[in-house]
């Protein structure tokens, strides 16, 4: 346990310490700090060690991640643009652990992901203007709509396998910009306004200030976006431990030997996507109504291979790896200005050199151990 609470107290120090930096120069020692803090304890046994005490204690990441988003939120309460990366770290994480329900739990590699993050965003942009629908509703519908159209989708994935259907799903995302960028009514090219999230008459956008303190407008979005992490977390995760996900898995690793065994391969398929893109549709809502602003450009085919690099560098299949994954995928490019125009370049090099030297990513997904039920019951 003390190691545990000593990986978290320094973990926290660190992060706020990267969040706060603007120098470049201590941005990229605090990389290359981090760089080789990691091999430095891959070979003294201290990740193993980590790893052991995780298994002593499972609840343990789940409530130092949560304390941790919120005393990071109380350090930078009034400074908009690190509660604004956070937050969007959170909303990434959301979106990416549907794709990991497509992705790692019944293996449709889904590139059209920021095209349904983008429906979800539009959807709430049009509710919210048009509309006198709550705002909180507009986050549900959002993500039925994004549901129901990957639930038309699916009918030619299904028809196709590994990466021709992979390529259906980008084909969908470019014509997802292209009907955007020529349809006037949803904004054209230059995109839409949307109004400020309202609840229960309370203009979220606002700006607070308690016992004198000003607090960033920022801040009740990025709860809303933990709660929806912490829900999407919970859902993704007792998924995984049922039998359902045991069908998944079963679909994933050999579909002939599945249907052998009775699974239903189309019916696992459409659950997993369909339950995948309503989570992004949910996150895009939120992401929408936050920046206050969508567009097209919001939502290439760039940024659906960002959401997919972010399921494989944080571990495929593993719903822990995505959290640190999406925050290095979205923080570290805004603090190396530097290399702002390179970063898909960067993108790229990091993919490569993770399927060269940990093709299972940041934090594999472990081997399923047990069946539910069984008094032997541990992780997955």
């Amino acid at each position: 346990m003390k190691l545990l609470i000593t990986t978290f107290i320094l973990s926290l120090l660190y992060s706020i310490l990267l969040l706060g930096s603007e120098s470049q120069i201590e941005v990229g020692g605090l990389v290359f700090l981090a760089f080789a803090v990691s091999v430095v304890g891959k070979k003294m046994g201290l990740m193993d060690r980590l790893a052991a005490a995780v298994r002593e204690h499972p609840q343990f990441p789940a409530y130092a991640s949560v304390a941790g988003v919120l005393i990071t939120m109380v350090v930078f309460h009034n400074s908009h643009f690190a509660l604004l990366m956070l937050a969007t770290v959170l909303i990434y994480s959301v979106v990416c652990l549907g794709l990991n329900i497509q992705f790692g739990y019944v293996g449709i590699v889904n590139f059209a992901g920021a095209a349904f993050f983008g429906i979800g965003s539009y959807t709430a942009a049009i509710l919210a203007t048009y509309t006198a629908v709550p705002h909180i509703l507009i986050l549900v519908l959002a993500a039925c709509v994004s549901a129901l159209i990957g639930s038309i989708l699916i009918y030619p994935v299904l028809r196709t396998r590994g990466h021709y259907a992979a390529l259906v799903t980008i084909a969908f995302g470019i014509l997802f910009r292209n009907f955007l960028e020529v349809n006037d009514s949803l904004g054209g090219p230059q995109g839409m306004k949307i109004p400020a999230m309202n609840l229960f008459g309370w203009n979220l956008s606002n700006g607070i200030e308690i016992a004198g303190y000003e607090i960033s407008f920022y801040i009740p979005y990025l709860l809303i976006a933990l709660v929806l992490l912490i829900l999407s977390f919970k859902l993704t995760r007792n998924l995984e431990r049922s039998w359902i996900g045991l069908s998944m898995d079963m679909v994933r690793t050999d579909e002939i030997a599945a249907s052998t065994f009775g699974v239903k391969i189309a019916h696992w398929k459409i659950v997993a996507f369909t339950l995948g893109n309503l989570i992004a549709g949910m996150a895009g809502a939120l992401y929408g109504m936050m920046t206050a602003y969508v567009a097209p450009n919001n939502f290439t085919f760039a940024d659906s291979l960002i959401m997919v690099s972010i399921v494989i560098l944080g571990g495929i299949g593993n719903p822990w790896g995505i959290i640190p994954a999406a925050a290095i995928v979205v923080i570290l490019p805004e603090k190396l200005q530097f290399i702002q125009e390179y970063r898909f370049l960067l993108y790229a090099i990091v993919v490569i050199l993770i399927l060269l030297f940990r093709p299972d990513g940041l934090l594999p997904r472990r081997i399923r151990e047990y069946f539910p039920g069984n008094k032997a019951g541990g992780e997955k």
